[in-house]
């Protein structure tokens, strides 16, 4: 035993400020369309046109249904791709025109991410720039062998990815049955679809989404991985949500002459016959670890 003794603690210790946003959708329909509204679902479907006639022509949703379905649509896609408008003095750019008070708009998962991960260029993508990425993310995770990278890739890494795969598994001149099959006609079935590369004991896999092929284009390749492992001490999950409480989705109705079925007496909030929906709530989104995440992007 020592008097005196000395032990070294290493800490990565990080505070990133973050910030609520709203998001809003309306819906309008006047009297007569809700009035009428069952009706022209009834159609929508082909009932009551009989049997030679029951075809569904097109499917027609109820305002309610069609208004929470955007609502989750816009919320989703400013949490996975929304872009902060906040300065370095924590000042939103944009402010409302007619009251002149500061919109706040939040960093969404993907630009969270984009600012710490690791990134590879590649002009050709390649099995080392695969080797590459695995030596990579095995520096940030907590055993050598054993892990499981998923990338979200757009449609032309996508087949960046089929094209390199099938070359490198030529030079090894296999002629197994995943690569054709006789069908019983006697035609030939021909090709493979790779998505997953295994080294090291390590295995790298792609998830082809067209929702990155709409964001960063499909002319150039990219590819992303996050790691959602959840903390191995605490149990808290990789990425979560933040809102206010109770404020995660709210929903008012403002009811104009004939009421909100279009058919009704009393007090309205309007001389418009019409009425009015709105589905809104505050939230935004944390990535707790960006560190542990890998960017494959064509140069």
């Amino acid at each position: 035993m020592h008097e005196e003794g000395y032990v070294k603690y290493q800490s990565n210790l990080e505070k990133h400020r973050g910030y609520i946003g709203t998001h809003r959708c309306d819906d309008t329909y006047s009297a007569l369309y809700k009035a009428m509204e069952t009706q022209f679902i009834s159609i929508g479907k082909g009932d009551g046109n009989g049997k030679l006639l029951s075809e569904t022509i097109y499917k027609m949703d109820t305002v309610e249904k069609n208004l929470l379905k955007n609502f989750l649509e816009v919320r989703n896609r400013a949490l996975l791709f929304g872009k902060s408008n906040v300065d370095a003095n924590g000042k939103a750019t944009i402010t409302d025109p007619n009251t002149n008070r500061p919109i706040y708009i939040y960093d969404g998962m993907i630009p969270q991410v984009e600012r710490y991960a690791s990134k590879y260029i590649y002009s050709e993508l390649t099995v080392d720039a695969m080797q590459t990425a695995i030596g990579m993310m095995n520096q940030k995770a907590e055993k050598p062998t054993g892990n499981r990278y998923a990338f979200i890739c757009n449609e032309k890494c996508w087949f960046d990815v089929q094209n390199k795969l099938a070359s490198w598994l030529a030079n090894f001149k296999p002629d197994g049955t995943y690569l054709y099959s006789k069908d019983a006609n006697g035609y030939l079935n021909v090709g493979a679809t790779y998505n997953s590369y295994n080294f090291g004991g390590n295995t790298i896999t792609f998830v082809v989404d067209r929702t990155f092929s709409r964001e960063f284009g499909n002319d150039k390749g990219f590819a992303m991985m996050i790691d959602l492992t959840s903390d191995s001490a605490s149990g808290n999950p990789a990425v979560a949500m933040f809102t206010l409480k109770g404020g995660d989705f709210m929903y008012n109705k403002i009811a104009g002459v004939g009421g909100l079925d279009g058919l009704s007496s009393g007090v309205v909030s309007s001389t418009v016959a019409g009425s009015k929906l709105v589905n809104w709530g505050y939230a935004s989104i944390a990535v707790f670890n960006p560190y542990r995440s890998f960017i494959l992007r064509e140069a």
